[in-house]
């Protein structure tokens, strides 16, 4: 490659400090995210870090999904459905959201439920207190004695009422 081809190429690709800058992520983010497999980076001649413009959207696409709770090893599993170069589109998102559609739907009716029992709860449940509805539902809880069954003893998920 020649000066010339290799200056315009560094042009178009972003250091690492530049990536951070625009996406508003730290640079020990994008290294975590990198070591993930989220992102990628190549080196130049002289081993600086660069990213492909690409990166931003990705970057926003995995800050986004991570606002809306969606684990980063889920997360990493979408992406690995896109080509490894490109930025994801809003065909991708929308393919992509479709499939955590249901855990978040499943997340909303629980804080939900949990919003409108809470003037119930003294906030973990674990005292067995016969009002409970969110984690002792009819106090079944009770026959084990009192204390804070749930905290201290992990049950099977047979054993949990």
């Amino acid at each position: 490659m020649n000066v010339m081809t290799e200056e315009a190429e560094i042009s178009r690709n972003l250091s690492v400090g530049e990536v951070a800058g625009r996406s508003g992520v730290a640079v020990s983010t994008l290294h975590f995210y990198e070591t993930k497999g989220l992102i990628s980076s190549f080196r130049t001649e002289g081993n600086q870090r660069r990213y492909s413009r690409d990166v931003l959207r990705r970057v926003a696409f995995i800050r986004v999904a991570q606002r809306v709770g969606i684990s980063l090893a889920d997360i990493q599993t979408a992406l690995a459905t896109l080509p490894a170069t490109g930025a994801p589109g809003r065909a991708d998102w929308e393919r992509l959201s479709a499939n955590w559609r249901v855990e978040l739907d499943e997340r909303i009716a629980q804080l939900r439920k949990l919003r409108d029992t809470l003037d119930d709860c003294i906030g973990c449940g674990c005292l067995s207190i016969d009002r409970c509805r969110l984690r002792n539902p009819f106090d079944k809880l009770s026959v084990k004695g009192a204390g804070p069954h749930r905290l201290l003893v992990k049950h099977r998920a047979t054993e949990e009422p």
